[in-house]
């Protein structure tokens, strides 16, 4: 009867410092690789290929310095620009080839645009623990949990961020390199940095 009452308090002991899993908290060392792990993410989603349609306002980014979008392009109801502007009115289904020059505006399969605005999922200037909370939490995120935040890193518009077109830099961190990342740092069950 001890037994049986110590192994119910226990595993009661181990759901209450779950996070929402059924994955026992990491470790320390599991914790702090996490964290590591967490920071290349960070500096994936902020690099300019990613926080140029993510940003607090409802103009998109573009460009390397990530200036507002010319042509006063707007987010739109749904994230994809406004009536007679979408963003595939310009940005068709592939990057058009280099002998276009530069300053075309490239092209996904995918159709180009951006986050919804009642969910906007803002990148650019969020301090990384913010940034880290936001990215975790469904209701702030499109309704994903970590898995299926996974999938959305396999999305075409994300991966164009590695192969963006003739004269705008990629992602400096190699793809294989953030996707590891990722699951190192989703494994360590996705530790947030402190604000410090």
């Amino acid at each position: 009867m001890m037994k049986r009452l110590f192994l119910v308090v226990a595993g009661l002991a181990l759901a209450a410092c779950g996070n929402g899993s059924s994955r026992a908290p990491a470790s320390g060392g599991e914790r702090d690789t996490g964290l590591v792990a967490f920071e290349t993410v960070r500096s994936v989603l902020q690099h300019p290929r990613c926080q140029n349609c993510h940003p607090a306002g409802d103009a998109p980014l573009q460009g390397d310095d990530s200036h507002v979008h010319l042509q006063n392009v707007q987010r739109g109801p749904e994230g994809r620009g406004v009536v007679g502007a979408e963003c595939t009115t310009c940005h068709g289904p592939a990057n058009p080839p280099s002998a276009y020059g530069a300053h075309i505006p490239p092209g996904n399969v995918k159709g180009w645009h951006m986050p919804s605005p009642d969910m906007k999922l803002v990148f650019v200037g969020v301090p990384p623990r913010a940034l880290c909370e936001q990215i975790k939490d469904p209701a702030r995120n499109g309704g994903k949990d970590m898995a299926a935040l996974r999938t959305h890193l396999d999305d075409p518009l994300v991966v164009w961020g590695w192969e963006p077109g003739f004269g705008r830099a990629p992602v400096p961190v190699p793809r294989e390199q953030f996707l590891s990342a990722w699951e190192t740092w989703a494994r360590a069950g996705a530790p947030c940095p402190s604000d410090g």
